[in-house]
């Protein structure tokens, strides 16, 4: 029998406009089935502290074939996010939707690719947008301008599957991931010239370091806030987020850092971000689970949707952790909803 996560839900039910989900007047009365319904999924108290209680999930704007990528531009004031499926990065600023970038790969698909769109963004500490490449199989850097630049295309001469998501840390180090979910075939593409999926780390000398070459489907990462632990998501069957303690340019220990196997919901565990206090924001099955700084499962914040990833946002310029709104993308829509602890924002 399909084993699913239900609570007594306290939250919120989406209205028939995008926008707004609104707290039940009957809280208590009706179960919340996570991945399916749109709320909160409160299984710890200190949930609480984290995401208020009356904190609604509100559906921005819809019509996407596969929005992925959040990322806050604290000097613009806006949402950067990819359509990866569309070949698309658009702009969300002020309420309205805008593109900002269409194509990002120029031209028709080449041959042996099943995805050329970008994929996770971030920002440079010159506020310069960062993007992982599926179609160029490369991390790459835009400048005011929109000009390419490739920052990391090779691993010892031979080229990268698919750059998947991207984080840099206080120093200016570079951590990615690379999956084969732009090639045709995956892990049996004839085009593929690395024997694993690894994680990197891309120092500020250029010194590019394989930091793990064991996960199956490396995906999103995210640092803690100290920085001693870096957490990446393995998207396969598994459902696993794995933790790996870092020295520099290199791994001390690793460790599974949450097991998501027993949740059987819509989803696998893909991008992520970490609040202030810890709290990593993992989209996953039945949505974004909020896990503890000790691995423990507070709950999850549920679209209804497939949820991909996830962004902080609403920064002001010179307080890139000045964020208390989670955006998430989720399949065909872009959704927020407003958080007590908060976390930082790329750039300055």
């Amino acid at each position: 029998m399909k084993f699913s996560y239900y609570l007594a839900w306290l939250g919120c039910f989406i209205s028939s406009s995008y926008a707004i989900a609104g707290p039940s007047s009957e809280a208590g009365s009706r179960q919340f089935l996570a991945g399916e319904d749109v709320g909160v999924l409160r299984l710890d108290p200190r949930l609480d502290d984290i995401i208020p209680s009356g904190a609604v999930v509100k559906k921005l704007v819809t019509g996407f074939v596969f929005a992925e990528g959040p990322v806050w531009d604290t000097q613009g004031q806006r949402l950067l996010f990819t359509d990866v499926r569309d070949n698309k990065i658009y702009q969300w600023q002020n309420e309205s939707l805008t593109l900002f970038l269409d194509p990002v790969f120029d031209g028709p698909m080449p041959p042996g690719m099943q995805n050329i769109s970008a994929n996770g963004l971030t920002f440079d500490a010159q506020q310069r947008l960062v993007v992982a490449e599926h179609g160029n199989r490369q991390v790459s850097r835009f400048d005011s301008a929109k000009n390419r630049s490739a920052i990391a295309t090779h691993y010892q001469g031979n080229r990268f599957n698919s750059p998947n998501d991207l984080i840099y840390d206080s120093a200016g180090n570079l951590y990615f991931t690379d999956p084969p979910y732009g090639l045709r075939g995956l892990d049996a593409s004839p085009l593929k010239e690395l024997n694993f999926n690894g994680v990197y780390r891309l120092d500020i000398a250029g010194t590019l370091d394989l930091l793990s070459s064991s996960q199956t489907r490396p995906n999103g990462l995210a640092l803690s806030p100290d920085e001693d632990w870096l957490y990446v998501a393995n998207s396969n069957s598994k459902n696993i987020w794995m933790a790996y303690e870092l020295s520099g340019s290199s791994v001390m220990t690793d460790k599974i850092f949450f097991d998501a196997g027993g949740i059987e919901a819509p989803g696998v565990p893909d991008g992520m971000k970490v609040d202030k206090a810890g709290n990593i924001f993992a989209t996953g099955p039945g949505g974004v689970l909020i896990i503890s700084a000790d691995g423990e499962h507070l709950g999850t914040i549920s679209t209804g949707e497939i949820t991909a990833n996830v962004g902080w946002g609403g920064a002001a310029p010179g307080d890139p952790c000045g964020s208390n709104t989670l955006y998430m993308t989720a399949t065909s829509s872009l959704y927020s909803i407003e958080v007590l602890t908060g976390g930082c924002s790329p750039g300055k």
